[in-house]
């Protein structure tokens, strides 16, 4: 604020130097959440070798690719439509794991999040065409009850093609995909009551 250059100012011992004036760092950045002032900057990352011709539908769109693989055993009411998970196996490609405990995890909640998607969660919109069932207050959400007393859950030792960091991959939303393996299974459930050849209409979700 008192028109120093930037070549004056300093950062050292948890000090900001400007001159023979010196404020503690915690200080600065009091004054400046006060004033409102941004003290990081920017960017966007572009990812490298990216190319998409959507005419020819040809390219290369994404850098890699994560896979997976889900069994999923079920009992089910075909008279209240009462189900229930019993065991589930998940086999998912992490590429070369930074942390496995962590990746594990996301690959849990991500399927258990998948399958609420599947079972649970039903659309509704009211008569202006504005959703109702916008979150999990309108909804009902798995919860721990849901999740399979068999969860077995493992890593596929893959380490990535592409450059990344440690040839590791991420784990966010892919594990969603493998509860496909709960839908499945609760449709050839019901459709084996009857002859074994008709799928009832299950919508997804």
């Amino acid at each position: 604020g008192d028109g120093a250059a930037a070549a004056e100012v300093r950062f050292a011992d948890d000090h900001v130097r400007v001159g023979a004036r010196a404020i503690a760092f915690a200080e600065v950045v009091r004054q400046a959440y006060l004033a409102r002032v941004q003290l990081w900057s920017e960017g966007f990352y572009a990812t490298p070798g990216l190319h998409w011709d959507a005419s020819t539908l040809t390219g290369h769109p994404f850098y890699y690719f994560a896979y997976g693989a889900a069994v999923s055993e079920v009992i089910i009411d075909t008279l209240t439509g009462e189900w229930r998970l019993l065991r589930a196996d998940l086999l998912h490609d992490a590429g070369d794991s930074i942390n496995p405990a962590i990746d594990r995890g996301q690959v849990e909640g991500g399927f258990i999040q998948g399958m609420g998607w599947l079972t649970t969660e039903e659309l509704w919109w009211n008569a202006d065409g504005r959703l109702l069932t916008h979150a999990p207050s309108t909804y009902k959400i798995p919860a721990a009850h849901d999740c399979p007393a068999d969860f077995r859950v493992r890593l596929y030792p893959n380490p990535n093609r592409a450059d990344t960091i440690l040839r590791s991959k991420a784990v966010g939303e892919p594990p969603l995909l493998l509860a496909f393996s709960v839908w499945f299974a609760l449709r050839d459930a019901v459709a084996a009551v009857g002859d074994g050849r008709t799928n009832p209409p299950l919508r997804a979700p």
